[in-house]
Protein backbone atom coordinates (compact mmCIF):
# COMPACT_ATOMS: atom_id res chain seq x y z
CA UNK A 1 0.00 0.00 0.00
CA UNK A 2 1.96 3.23 -1.03
CA UNK A 3 2.02 6.34 1.10
CA UNK A 4 1.29 8.60 -1.31
CA UNK A 5 -1.82 10.86 -0.73
CA UNK A 6 -4.00 11.37 -3.70
CA UNK A 7 -4.34 15.31 -5.11
CA UNK A 8 -7.42 16.99 -5.26
CA UNK A 9 -7.09 16.59 -9.45
CA UNK A 10 -7.65 12.45 -8.79
CA UNK A 11 -10.48 13.46 -6.56
CA UNK A 12 -14.09 12.88 -8.15
CA UNK A 13 -17.63 13.13 -6.47
CA UNK A 14 -18.60 9.69 -5.03
CA UNK A 15 -15.26 8.41 -4.84
CA UNK A 16 -15.07 6.83 -1.58
CA UNK A 17 -11.79 7.82 0.50
CA UNK A 18 -10.30 7.89 4.25
CA UNK A 19 -10.17 11.21 5.52
CA UNK A 20 -8.70 12.99 8.65
CA UNK A 21 -10.29 15.74 9.93
CA UNK A 22 -8.55 19.32 10.71
CA UNK A 23 -9.01 19.08 14.36
CA UNK A 24 -7.52 15.55 14.52
CA UNK A 25 -3.18 15.30 14.33
CA UNK A 26 -2.56 14.26 10.79
CA UNK A 27 0.93 12.19 12.41
CA UNK A 28 -1.35 10.84 15.37
CA UNK A 29 -1.17 6.71 15.61
CA UNK A 30 -4.50 7.19 17.73
CA UNK A 31 -6.54 9.17 14.74
CA UNK A 32 -9.83 7.95 13.81
CA UNK A 33 -10.00 7.97 9.86
CA UNK A 34 -13.64 8.54 8.39
CA UNK A 35 -14.99 6.66 5.70
CA UNK A 36 -17.39 8.01 3.42
CA UNK A 37 -17.95 9.45 -0.52
CA UNK A 38 -16.42 12.95 -1.28
CA UNK A 39 -19.31 15.62 -2.18
CA UNK A 40 -17.00 18.44 -2.12
CA UNK A 41 -12.99 18.97 -3.43
CA UNK A 42 -11.78 22.00 -2.15
CA UNK A 43 -7.65 22.57 -2.37
CA UNK A 44 -4.81 20.53 -1.70
CA UNK A 45 -3.07 21.30 1.51
CA UNK A 46 0.15 19.91 3.16
CA UNK A 47 -2.14 17.52 5.24
CA UNK A 48 -3.79 16.19 2.08
CA UNK A 49 -6.79 17.68 -0.23
CA UNK A 50 -9.33 19.01 1.43
CA UNK A 51 -13.05 17.48 1.05
CA UNK A 52 -16.33 17.23 2.09
CA UNK A 53 -17.95 14.26 2.44
CA UNK A 54 -21.49 13.72 1.49
CA UNK A 55 -22.01 13.20 5.34
CA UNK A 56 -21.10 16.49 6.15
CA UNK A 57 -17.42 15.32 7.48
CA UNK A 58 -14.61 18.06 6.24
CA UNK A 59 -11.20 16.60 6.58
CA UNK A 60 -7.80 16.01 4.16
CA UNK A 61 -7.84 12.84 2.11
CA UNK A 62 -5.12 10.04 3.31
CA UNK A 63 -6.29 7.59 0.58
CA UNK A 64 -9.15 6.60 -1.78
CA UNK A 65 -10.75 3.48 -0.61
CA UNK A 66 -10.45 1.02 -3.44
CA UNK A 67 -13.63 -1.67 -3.22
CA UNK A 68 -12.32 -5.47 -3.66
Amino acid sequence: MSNERPTAEELRQGITVEVVQGDQDVESEDREPVVGEVGTVYEDTPEGPEVELKNGVVGHVQSIVHEE
